[in-house]
């Protein structure tokens, strides 16, 4: 499908990786992962044709197609997140302004019996013949289930697109990747800006796809669900393993066990060579020996230990003043925004020195609260900070804040103070930006290492309070491994907004659920609270707030009735086994496509192969219209 050689690329001089080779087939769904700024969305840009590279060859099977999800993107303005998505379908598209041009001219026209009229039929025949194969007839239903697999609701379809958040913007870039069916599809951090209900039905989706993905992550767990291959770039190098992340590392770490091993038997024998070499050259009669010894010294092939990039930043949270006892407290603190109650009437109390998790899903009111907190947004209620509080904020999109235009330095110049103005360079060296880095324009620098540059200057002020929210987005492994372990030596107050349980374990000793408008405070760690949910992960907490997150309303009085919930949780269970059939047959016919274009004469030679794959596309059409029917049961159930 498409297969790499050789490849360098350099940046003044020095090389980003250097004479790499790997190939990717149909099947492949691979994790790209390295340290930020080892290459990784470099790759991604060359892959996709974005970028030149300096050394080296990309051979592609032909007519292949590849799709892109950037960290940046541009819509055109006044589309609906609809018309935005239908974007993806441009040959759809292009048929549809044919067909519209020939019933336009067919309805002009009288001339029944003429050759031109004769032909506009001959063409209408021919156009939606191609309407048809292209999924002409599907492509707005299966539009709207991709929709609704990343979250938007049925009354967001009509919205304009810039009245939505970068987040959301970014699941409607997404949606038209995935709806494209590109033969190679290359996912630079999707999940940032996913809820966890989100993130799980792209798993899901990933994992039957029937052509090539390579994903940017720095979510283990996603990794470990959705790939069956790793490529880790390390210090120009890349290492290519047929294993999910987790199983890789224990592979990666036997690998340089058994290499360091077999260094340390053969330096013994070249030691050993080298003394008799030694030895024999001090007698006449041993000289011929030891040329001998000397060629074998020469012959041998030395084994050598791939190397580690074990260079990660150096994080230590500074303190100010020590607060009082209490250090904030809420009572009845309410927000809404328009119609839309996100917080009603819910208390708060922290202690100085606790360690506080935020968890629930998106749209909960853990960002919210957090704002509320530090005083960035309006509230109804009361919120109180005790006496010498001095709190050190950062938002979940902190790096948007920086200023493109600055560089690395001035940047942190411009934040700091006369005390710590001496220090920026010390910091940001601490923070891996050394040498001519620190003369990097921010606009240039990768997600991780904006997010790098945002973390160094909330250390230019002490603070006594640290409120974080959702600090690992855009961090490397490494790097979260070093924050973490940076939070737990913190000797002040924490509140940290995260879905991220590996993170979490260790960190905090409060944790309070969001559900439902309110608040439920359980007094221990992430696996108290898991454990007390009687879940395995947070993935599974959230997913439940979202089943019972609203009480709907029935005509019985508030509740449905107990034949309204078990009709719902039939359909649901129906949708969820439609679903299944639809990726399965959308796989099949894929692969069907793939053996078309590699052995095309011995595919159609098979007995009854038209009436198989006609079979395959009526019964797809007829889960297209059940899967649109559940779903209008199940809104009308919840309603």
């Amino acid at each position: 499908m498409l297969n790499i050689h050789n490849l360098s690329v350099s940046f003044q001089g020095e090389y980003l990786f250097e004479g790499i080779t790997f190939q990717l087939s149909p099947g492949n769904r691979v994790g790209l992962v390295g340290k930020n700024g080892a290459g990784k969305s470099t790759l991604l840009r060359i892959i996709s044709g974005e970028q030149e590279y300096d050394e080296g060859a990309i051979a592609t099977d032909k007519e292949i197609s590849i799709g892109f999800l950037k960290q940046d993107i541009d819509f055109t303005k006044g589309r609906t997140v609809l018309e935005e998505s239908y974007e993806a379908f441009t040959q759809i598209k292009a048929l549809e302004k044919q067909l519209e041009h020939i019933n336009t001219q067919l309805a002009e026209r009288t001339d029944y019996e003429s050759d031109g009229y004769n032909q506009l039929m001959i063409d209408l025949n021919e156009v939606q013949h191609q309407y048809e194969i292209h999924g002409g007839y599907n492509y707005q239903g299966e539009t709207e289930r991709i929709l609704q697999g990343l979250g938007f609701q049925r009354e967001d379809f009509n919205k304009v697109t810039e009245t939505f958040s970068g987040g959301w913007r970014m699941r409607i870039e997404l949606a038209k990747l995935l709806l494209q069916n590109n033969d190679i599809l290359l996912l630079d951090e999707p999940t940032n800006h996913l809820d966890i209900e989100s993130i799980l039905w792209l798993e899901d989706f990933l994992k039957n796809y029937a052509g090539a993905v390579v994903v940017v992550s720095h979510d283990k767990m996603f990794l470990d669900n959705v790939t069956n291959r790793t490529i880790e770039i390390s210090l120009g190098k890349i290492y290519d393993y047929p294993k999910a992340y987790s199983k890789y590392l224990v592979l990666r770490k036997e690998l340089r066990e058994q290499q360091l091993a077999s260094q340390k038997n053969q330096q013994k024998q070249i030691e050993q060579t080298e003394k008799l070499i030694e030895k024999f050259r001090a007698k006449a009669s041993k000289a011929t020996m030891a040329q001998s010894l000397i060629k074998k010294l020469d012959r041998i092939d030395r084994i050598e230990v791939d190397e580690d990039d074990n260079a990660v930043m150096s994080l230590r949270f500074p303190i100010s003043v020590t607060p009082g006892k209490v250090v904030i407290t809420a009572e009845n603190a309410s927000k809404h925004y328009g119609d839309k109650q996100v917080l009603n009437n819910v208390d708060l109390l922290i202690e100085r020195d606790s360690k506080t998790a935020f968890v629930g899903q998106n749209g909960q009111g853990k960002s919210t609260l957090a704002k509320m907190i530090v005083g960035e947004i309006p509230y109804q209620g009361d919120i109180q900070l005790g006496h010498n509080v001095q709190i050190g904020y950062f938002a979940q999109n902190q790096a948007d804040y920086l200023d493109g235009s600055k560089t690395v330095e001035d940047t942190m110049l411009d934040a700091a103070d006369e005390k710590t103005r001496p220090r920026v360079r010390d910091i940001l060296g601490a923070f891996l930006f050394r040498g001519e880095e620190v003369d990097k324009y921010v606009r240039v620098l990768s997600g991780g290492e904006r997010n790098r540059l945002a973390l160094a200057k909330l250390l230019l002020q002490p603070f006594n309070v640290l409120v974080m929210d959702e600090p690992t987005n855009h961090l490397d492994i490494k790097s979260k491994n070093v924050l973490k372990e940076a939070l737990q030596n913190f000797q002040g107050t924490l509140i940290l907004v995260s879905h991220d349980r590996d993170f979490l374990q260790g960190l905090t000793n409060k944790v309070y659920e969001f559900k439902d408008r309110k608040l439920k405070e359980y007094l221990g760690d992430i696996d108290y609270f898991l454990e007390q949910r009687n879940l395995e992960n947070l993935r599974e907490a959230e997913k439940k707030t979202k089943e019972v997150s609203e009480e709907k309303k029935t005509t019985t009085g508030g509740k449905q009735t107990y034949e309204e919930q078990k009709k719902l949780k039939s359909l649901q269970n129906k949708l969820s086994k439609t679903e299944a059939k639809i990726a399965k047959l959308e796989k099949e016919l894929k692969e069907i496509d793939v053996e078309l274009q590699v052995n095309y004469d011995v595919t159609i030679a098979q007995d009854g192969f038209f009436g198989m794959c006609q079979g395959k596309k009526d019964q797809l059409n007829q889960l297209m219209e059940d899967w649109e029917s559940v779903t209008e049961r199940i809104e009308k159930l919840q309603l």
